[in-house]
């Protein structure tokens, strides 16, 4: 599937959540959110490729392959987090939402924090401290 199968299916699914919204939102939330994973797993499954081509760049330019693990769960932890805030809005839950972007934010920190100390190290090195 391409961009035009996953816009008509987002489309569609808008349409009919709008129509839902009317008498059933709790079903029209329901199909925000299954659309939605729908959506995702399409990207997913077309992504196979670019990241069998990031990895080829990581291990032709000699850095670690933790790094391109790092940035894989990076991208999925801001993938799922965006995805999951977006539902709760649609469902009417802002500070949920907001809850779950600071979740994730602080998941990605957390994450990072090797590469920040090879940078701090690298840093100090350079400084010839």
């Amino acid at each position: 599937m391409n961009i035009i199968g996953i816009a008509g299916i987002a489309v569609c699914a808008a349409v009919i959540a709008a129509m839902l919204r009317r008498y059933h939102q709790e079903f029209a939330a329901l199909l925000s959110i299954a659309a939605g994973i729908i959506i995702l797993l399409e990207i997913f499954a077309n992504v196979a490729p670019a990241l069998k081509q990031i990895h080829t760049l990581f291990s032709a330019s000699g850095l670690s392959v933790n790094y391109i693990v790092i940035l894989l769960k990076t991208l999925g932890i801001s993938f799922l987090a965006q995805f999951a805030a977006d539902s709760c809005r649609d469902a009417g839950e802002n500070a949920l939402a907001s809850n779950v972007e600071l979740a994730g934010k602080i998941s990605i920190v957390v994450l990072s924090l090797p590469l920040f100390e090879k940078i701090a190290k690298t840093a100090v090195n350079l400084i010839g401290g």
